[in-house]
């Protein structure tokens, strides 16, 4: 039997674990599936006969090191920030690892000791990382072996709630973790390339410079830039490409209303409000209002919003319960961001019986023998339940999938890694076809800008 650590059980772990369970008579497999949580290991194993669950705190670096000694390759589902300690150990033990997350400088400095000892770290191989990165490198791949060359790169991706689902104003529910959405795009300007330009959009004006998007039976979408579009230009092999985009899916009218927490500053998580544990929903938002000795709180908020009491926007706040006198923060020496993330849990969370989605959306423009074309690359998968989710799916079945192909030599280029090599990406994105998550990949008119048509 060959045996995979597995360290994290969390909610992105449950496809992950189930694919490799039925995978583990015929491929010959035993899973260690390590969490800090006993009983949440206990109940991803599901007493199967070839998974054994333990505790594993992995700042107990005996009982880390023992677990990670023990294994032929480690998957970890950590946070990303965790991974960094289980890559080192991977390295003293000589284990491969497979880790969803972006590759942190961290990580990057352990390429060489990974070559060295022909060790494969991936990373990147979740959804977004992972999935897009090798659905666009397939199609322009075939664009280059074709002789073309490439002009506009746009790739977008979102988790969102399944149209069945989909039963509030917002259009939206968390599908995945709610700080990162209530922190999405802080921490520096949003940058790109269009038509040659280098563009920048700082974060108070992201949520309303928005694409639109249409899915064939899913209707229309809407997109935010992503902080660093240009970040995967050289690993892509795009230096020269006039516009290349990067983007976060939302349904139409999400940014349009989440910039009113913006503009009122409850997305800020640089700072402590004062006896925020007290603090009732209507006293947060009028934290960030001006005084006034008689105007009540919801006709300040809409004067400083400039929205009208019949607006949609309004009504978006109300549904969230934001004026609620009775309702407790209840969380001490909370920032802002934290305080709107419990209020957003409250109406957002997933219920029961709510499924969720997942868009991705590519633009590929290019020339060929002179003439300018392009392709639009979509997929859409619907989760399956709370356990599940489409999130789980595309986020766990890629890590699932790279394991097993590193264990059985098909995966053999060593070091730290994203999977944009055919070697990774073919059979990956073939079998990921049988699980539902296809893409449809149609020829368009070219929306883009080619200099040497123009100045020809």
């Amino acid at each position: 039997m060959r045996t995979i650590l597995i360290i994290g059980a969390g909610r992105s772990a449950s496809s992950l674990i189930q694919y490799l369970l039925n995978k583990s008579v015929s491929e010959e497999l035993h899973l260690i599936i390590g969490d800090l949580s006993l009983d949440l290991a206990n109940k991803k194993t599901n007493n199967h006969p070839n998974a054994t669950p333990i505790a594993l705190d992995i700042f107990d670096e005996k009982q880390r090191k023992n677990a990670i000694e023990k294994a032929d390759i480690v998957i970890s589902m950590l946070p990303a920030h965790l991974h960094i300690e289980v890559a080192r150990d991977c390295i003293v033990y000589k284990k491969h690892l497979v880790t969803a997350s972006y590759i942190s400088d961290a990580m990057q400095e352990l390429d060489e000791a990974a070559k060295a000892n022909n060790l494969i770290f991936m990373n990147e191989i979740g959804l977004d990382p992972g999935i897009d990165h090798m659905s666009a490198m397939k199609v322009i791949d075939e664009i280059r072996e074709q002789g073309g060359k490439m002009l506009l790169f746009e790739s977008f991706c979102g988790g969102l709630v399944a149209p069945e689902s989909d039963n509030n104003l917002w259009n939206y529910k968390f599908t995945w973790a709610p700080r990162n959405v209530v922190l999405a795009g802080q921490g520096g300007a949003a940058k790109f390339i269009q038509e040659g330009a280098y563009k920048y959009i700082p974060y108070t004006s992201l949520f309303r410079r928005t694409e639109f998007l249409e899915v064939e039976g899913y209707g229309k979408f809407e997109a935010y830039s992503n902080r660093d579009s240009l970040k995967y230009r050289s690993v892509y092999g795009l230096d020269d490409v006039l516009t290349l985009y990067r983007g976060t899916i939302r349904r139409v009218g999400f940014s349009k209303a989440w910039n009113m927490f913006v503009q009122l500053g409850m997305t800020d998580d640089s700072y402590i409000m004062e006896n925020s544990e007290n603090m009732s929903y209507r006293q947060f938002v009028n934290s960030f209002l001006p005084y006034h000795p008689t105007d009540s709180v919801e006709i300040k908020t809409r004067l400083i919003l400039k929205i009208d009491q019949d607006d949609i926007m309004w009504d978006k706040l109300l549904e969230l319960d934001l004026f609620n006198r009775n309702k407790k923060v209840g969380l001490k020496d909370a920032t802002p961001a934290q305080i709107l993330e419990k209020i957003l849990t409250d109406s957002w969370t997933l219920q029961p019986n709510d499924k969720d989605m997942i868009v991705m959306y590519h633009k590929f423009g290019y020339v060929i023998n002179g003439e300018d074309k392009q392709i639009d690359s979509k997929m859409v998968c619907i989760g399956e339940d709370q356990t599940y989710t489409a999130m789980a799916k595309t986020v766990g079945l890629p890590v699932a999938m790279a394991t097993l192909l590193i264990l059985n030599g098909k995966i053999t280029t060593p070091g730290v890694q994203l999977p944009i090599r055919k070697e990774v990406y073919e059979p990956i994105l073939k079998e990921l076809e049988e699980y539902g998550v296809i893409f449809n990949e149609q020829e368009m008119p070219y929306i883009g800008y080619n200099p040497d048509k123009v100045f020809s």
